[in-house]
């Protein structure tokens, strides 16, 4: 019998997957899939939801059945800071490089296109997207991030966050009207950096009315190092629905710990939201170090992680990957795997306004097969995978280690040595 029936989770909020999907994708079964308390089970989805869960063998399939044996199966990770508008160029710096990267809104949009491909194919099924708007490139890399947003609907979903360079003074009463602009077009999301504008006070007191004009949620970057600046900005943005999201926030790992302490605690009472960036800082930001995890989480800050640049000027080499991200907070910050996932997985979609996900019936079809019998295992060497988004497999990453024979078993003619680690016949439909 199934372990799980049919049910709601105890949550209001719309499920947009519902309404564009309304039939949704044929039922399909993930079977003997692993879960993170050891429990091998069958998953049923059915549209854009989990139907049933059961124990291994126990579900029937009236579609395609999956065989997910050797995969730990876990809720999806959301990416909740990236940078699509300027993704993939990185190669457009440095001594070799052929020349500055385009910026026609075609070139974006098929690079942020791509760069969103890329972090589905690590497990993202949404991500909130940065966007420059205004400066002599005005709504262009906002355009070309809505086409993305559109041509990649049902693979996963895009949300792009409007931030202007200056909103203060004569210079920025034009990026205050493009702001506007931005979101009648179909910015998600309403952000910004006011540290890089001569009144951060006056640049957030705009963000802030504007977004409550139109009811979106603020996501700022900051850097977070000056105790009196983010006190005022914590103050100004407290209470504020649907939300506000601070990042990367690494300076506070380098004030004294008494003020980086009442820094967290006004964080806390102002239930402000920090995504940290574990590989390193982003177009935003410049310091490479990453916010206090353990302090804010101690101090009861909500705390999510999100990838920042994916190859591009302010991290040519970084990737994207929310699963290198959560190593990175085990490894480094001190977290247990289990915590470390959930920052880039529940604690992300939070933080983006998605609705939860369990692996529970009732609850949106948003998943994640890696190999692995453990988290941990995963977070170090989970490259094989597998992507759920709406109810539907949207990627799939199969990796295979092959060795040649030793000089020992080539002598003998023993063959001794597997060609591969262990036997992986890869996810797929079975009969």
């Amino acid at each position: 019998m199934p372990d799980s029936q049919p049910r709601r989770p105890d949550d209001n909020a719309p499920d947009s997957a519902d309404a564009a999907t309304p039939a949704g994708p044929p039922a399909l079964v993930l079977g003997g899939a692993r879960l993170v308390d050891g429990r091998a089970v069958d998953v049923r989805l059915s549209g854009s939801r989990i139907e049933a869960v059961g124990t291994a063998g126990s579900l029937t399939a009236r579609g395609p059945r999956v065989d997910l044996r050797g995969y730990l199966l876990l809720p999806a990770p959301a990416e909740a800071h990236a940078h699509s508008d300027v993704a993939l160029t990185a190669d457009s710096a440095g001594p070799d490089s052929p020349g500055p990267a385009s910026h026609r809104t075609e070139d974006i949009q098929r690079r942020a296109t791509e760069a969103a491909l890329l972090q589905l194919g690590h497990g993202a099924t949404a991500l909130r997207a940065h966007v420059r708007v205004g400066d002599v490139r005005g709504l262009a890399p906002l355009e070309a991030v809505l086409q993305t947003r559109r041509a990649l609907r049902g693979l996963t979903d895009v949300l792009p966050v409007a931030v202007p360079r200056l909103l203060t003074g004569i210079a920025g009463a034009d990026s205050l009207a493009m702001l506007r602009d931005a979101v009648k077009m179909g910015a998600a999301v309403v952000g910004g950096c006011p540290d890089l504008d001569p009144d951060p006070t006056g640049y957030t007191e705009a963000v802030l009315e504007i977004a409550a004009e139109h009811g979106c949620p603020v996501d700022l970057h900051t850097d977070g190092d000056d105790p009196t600046r983010l006190a005022r900005l914590a103050s100004m943005a407290a209470g504020l629905r649907p939300g506000v999201v601070l990042g990367p926030c690494a300076g506070l790992a380098h004030l004294p710990l008494d003020a980086a302490t009442r820094a967290a605690d006004r964080l806390a009472a102002a239930e402000i939201t920090v995504v940290c960036l574990p590989q390193g800082g982003c177009a935003g930001s410049e310091r490479r170090t990453t916010a206090p995890v353990r302090l804010l989480r101690s101090a009861g800050v909500r705390v999510a992680a999100g990838g920042g640049a994916l190859r591009d000027t302010a991290n040519p080499v970084g990737r994207g990957d929310p699963l290198e991200a959560a190593y990175l907070l085990a490894s480094q910050a001190g977290l247990r795997a289990e915590q470390a996932y959930d920052l880039v997985s529940t604690a992300a979609r939070g933080a983006l306004g998605l609705p939860d996900v369990r692996v529970e019936a009732g609850f949106p079809a948003e998943l994640l097969a890696v190999r692995g019998e453990r988290l941990a295992a995963a977070l170090s060497l989970g490259y094989s995978r597998v992507v759920v988004h709406r109810g539907r497999i949207v990627a799939r990453t199969s990796a295979v280690r092959e060795y040649c024979d030793s000089d020992t078993d080539a002598a003998a003619g023993s063959g001794g040595l597997p060609r591969q680690g262990r036997p992986d016949p890869g996810p797929g439909p079975r009969n």
